[in-house]
């Protein structure tokens, strides 16, 4: 290939993967030496490992002929063009090493081209163009704390919220709030007992906190004890009048339900988190519950479940529910006939087995998963989502797969559009008596940590304009990051001592390099400055190995993000940001070409990790 000119490939985009230039170039070579078509071709290249730059497995295209011919015949066509410069043979791969000067100028002028011109920064795209996906993700419960339980659904949701728009979806980011059923019936009957409107006024979330513990208290005494279930048969009386339409009881959970959310707003504004729609169990309109519960008995879906039938795991779900690993909200759904008068109604998926769970309970009162059927046929007519993801941990996998089967049995158009991104727990983050610590409380702890690390360089501090905010936002880095290293399926323990060090993948440090790329700009100002047009740059002169190493990673970015889209994974954009040490090469002092060079491969390596660090919901700073 003497020219630069490259032909069009289905699912190669250069203009917003410049890398993809390399990958056609070498498809090119494959093509004419194996007789392979383009797009055959194309999707056999890889990236390389160990220095190498781009790998090809010469065994996934199946050809008849032995390796090392096919090997010897890609090897001894190849002639470097203007998109490669090395082909080596190593059965069974073909190692290919692309030119640094066109390398550099790709990726680089790429990275600083105004968004204007192309559509989109450098790391978006548009291949989602056209398509619409609901995600739902943190869905606490009204009256309750923002405990760290909600923290992983609540970080994992806004990195895919923001994966799927950097990759061109319309998104719609939706907070499900657990704000109907049995459990306000509780708060309900608990304010009456214990509520005070002067501790209301003062911290309404925590009182609502203590009093809903307090009642919860009162009931389950009264089952232990063998007494009559007072405290519960009043909850299901208050669940009724919601359900029937009586004002005074709605005009006091939505009471409780706007505190709740002027609360969480607060704490979702401080986590850099996001909502198009504040949903809720609550706004799940009764003529689609209607209608779902007509569907499931017109596909004859329904059948009755007795007392002993739903009483029968009760002492499990306990155990669940006192780990705080079933939503409260399913309370009412483990009890769906304590009391053994009626029948439920529920729907048998035991020959997919998983079980039998109710959708209607004796009293006639809805379940956590009708209004879940419910909610998605109202979204879908709403929103036509061509997909719709529910972050959930991995506690609620059984309820998930009893909701989605549910939909598809009954023919719902969009049934195989609904995904379950999945998650394990945090350990280690209950104190000794094994209460849970609430996310204020942990959030805390960690910029007073930040705060006082920062104090301890005098002069450096002094420069900071918000001292406060500083630490704020390092201690927020800190929890991030620790929970979006592990994959999503995996628990795992939550280290505060790790998480707050400078030393190592940590958030503290992942701030400290984007502060250390911003420096070198102010440091070197106003004797280097980059000028407006990139090609008056001499990237030549950037000879160094590391310049090149760094410059191919920043190459990298689109395809980790299209990539992380794909695995649902925000350890992929976390393990880019801590893939190279930026800053090695010195500026100051240099020659004026090689550090206005350098000066600008250093700002684009800000830029990149800068956007990285906002697609993981952190605020990249400037000094600390």
């Amino acid at each position: 290939m003497s020219s630069s000119v490259l032909p069009l490939i289905e699912g190669a985009d250069p203009a917003n993967f410049p890398l993809d230039s390399f990958k056609v170039a070498i498809a090119v070579l494959l093509s004419k030496a194996l007789d392979l078509s383009l797009d055959t071709a194309f999707s056999g290249v890889d990236f390389g490992r160990k220095g190498v730059d781009f790998t090809v497995a010469v065994p996934r295209f199946r050809l008849k002929s032995k390796i090392p011919e096919l090997i010897e015949k890609v090897t001894s066509t190849f002639t470097p063009n203007h998109y490669l410069e090395q082909c080596v043979g190593e059965s069974p791969f073909v190692h290919f090493y692309v030119r640094t000067t066109t390398l550099f100028k790709l990726v680089l002028e790429r990275i600083h081209q105004s968004p204007a011109s192309n559509g989109v920064p450098f790391g978006s795209n548009w291949q989602g163009a056209g398509k619409k996906v609901v995600i739902e993700f943190s869905s606490p419960n009204i009256a309750k704390p923002f405990h760290a339980g909600h923290l992983r659904s609540t970080i994992i949701g806004t990195v895919l919220s923001n994966l799927f728009e950097a990759n061109g979806w319309d998104v719609i980011r939706m907070n499900y709030l657990g704000d109907w059923g049995k459990q306000f019936g509780l708060l309900a009957v608990g304010f009456k007992r214990y509520g005070s409107e002067e501790s209301l006024a003062n911290n309404a979330i925590m009182h609502l906190f203590d009093v809903y513990v307090k009642v919860n208290r009162d009931a389950a005494l009264e089952k232990e004890r063998g007494e009559p279930e007072i405290t519960d048969q009043k909850a299901r009386e208050v669940f009724r009048k919601m359900e029937s339409g009586d004002e005074s009881t709605l005009s006091l959970w939505r009471r409780f339900r706007e505190l709740s959310i002027h609360k969480y707003a607060e704490v979702y504004n401080r986590l850099n988190v996001r909502f198009d729609v504040y949903a809720g169990e609550s706004l799940v309109r009764s003529d689609h519950i209607k209608a779902a519960m007509a569907a499931l008995e017109a596909n004859n879906l329904l059948t009755d479940k007795t007392s002993k039938e739903s009483n029968n795991n009760w002492k499990e779900k306990k155990v669940a529910m006192s780990l705080g690993t079933l939503r409260t909200a399913e309370e009412e759904d483990a009890e769906a006939n304590p009391s053994g008068r009626g029948v439920a109604k529920a729907v048998d998926l035991n020959q997919w087995k998983l079980g039998k769970p109710v959708v209607q309970k004796p009293d006639g009162t809805t379940i956590y998963i009708m209004r879940d059927i419910a909610g998605v046929f109202q979204r879908y007519e709403q929103y036509k989502f061509d997909k719709h993801i529910y972050v959930v941990g991995d506690q609620q996998e059984l309820h998930v797969a009893q909701f989605f089967k549910i939909v598809s049995l009954l023919n719902a158009p969009f049934a195989d559009r609904l995904e379950h991104v999945s998650f394990g727990r945090v350990n280690g983050m209950s104190t000794r008596k094994g209460d849970v610590k609430f996310l204020d409380e942990i959030l805390d702890t960690a910029k007073e940590a930040m705060l006082a690390q920062m104090q301890q360089k005098e002069e450096k501090f002094k420069d900071i304009e918000d001292p406060d905010y500083t630490a704020d936002q390092i201690g927020m880095t800190c929890v991030k990051v620790q929970d979006m290293q592990a994959k999503r399926v995996h628990s795992y323990n939550f280290d505060p001592q790790r998480m707050t060090s400078f030393e190592g993948d940590t958030g503290a440090y992942l701030q400290y390099a984007h502060v250390r790329l911003c420096s070198i700009e102010r440091k070197v100002a106003p004797t280097v400055v980059v000028p407006s047009d990139p090609s008056q740059i001499n990237f030549d002169l950037l000879a160094e190995p590391k310049a090149r190493e760094i410059v191919f990673i920043l190459g990298t970015y689109p395809d980790v993000v299209r990539t992380a889209l794909k695995t649902y994974e925000p350890s992929n954009i976390v393990s880019f940001c801590f893939s190279s040490a930026w800053e090695t090469l010195i500026v100051m002092g240099q020659e004026h070409e090689l550090a206005q060079a350098r000066l600008f491969l250093y700002m684009s390596a800000r830029d990149v990790l800068g956007s990285a660090m906002r697609l993981l919901s952190l605020s990249p700073l400037t000094r600390m």
